[in-house]
């Protein structure tokens, strides 16, 4: 079974916002909610100033605090080690909103079950890749198998340096980040 992980490289990200158009199509997301989103962040001082984008979603962790936190069982780490959503069994309680670190999830407002990103998983079972992949213009979104040497995923982890957000959280994230480089001075 696959150990299935995302890599966003924060180089190539472009901020087009081509993946939340298509994750809200594909996932017939509400208008006013997201399974992803692009977060600008500006640091530094004028003149010296630095942009990063980085696009946010579910880190379908190996140590969910939204799992746990679950009081129906609703929310589950699947075989390939999703994070998923049993949504006939989902009371709509936000125990795992709550949980979670990432302010990933939220409650459908037409069905009152609560939603994330899911990786696509219909179309992982279909052969296909995460609809944010398969429509980044950029190609900064890479998906795959971290236990596959050779997938492109345990590639560029091995290749370059990454980072995960809020590690201090224990959650164990399935979502790596590499970091544009700093200007030169």
């Amino acid at each position: 079974m696959p150990k299935y992980a995302m890599v966003i490289d924060q180089r190539r990200c472009i901020g087009c916002l081509a993946c939340i158009v298509a994750c809200k199509r594909e996932n017939h997301v509400p208008e006013e909610h997201y399974r992803t989103r692009v977060v600008e962040e500006i640091d530094g001082k004028a003149p010296k100033l630095r942009m990063e984008l980085r696009s946010e979603l579910c880190n379908h962790c190996d140590n969910p605090p939204c799992v746990y936190n679950c009081p129906t069982g609703a929310s589950y780490k699947d075989k390939d080690g999703t994070v998923q959503i049993n949504r006939k069994k989902c009371v709509g309680c936000k125990a795992c909103i709550a949980a979670c670190p990432y302010d990933a999830r939220y409650i459908n407002p037409e069905h009152g079950y609560a939603d994330k990103c899911t990786f696509c998983q219909h179309r992982l079972k279909a052969g296909k890749e995460p609809a944010c992949v398969a429509t980044c213009i950029g190609k900064s979104r890479v998906f795959g198998d971290l236990d596959d040497p050779s997938s492109k995923v345990s590639k560029l982890l091995r290749e370059y340096s990454s980072w995960v957000r809020l590690p201090e959280a224990g959650t164990h994230p399935r979502v790596f980040y590499i970091r544009k480089q700093s200007r030169p001075e």
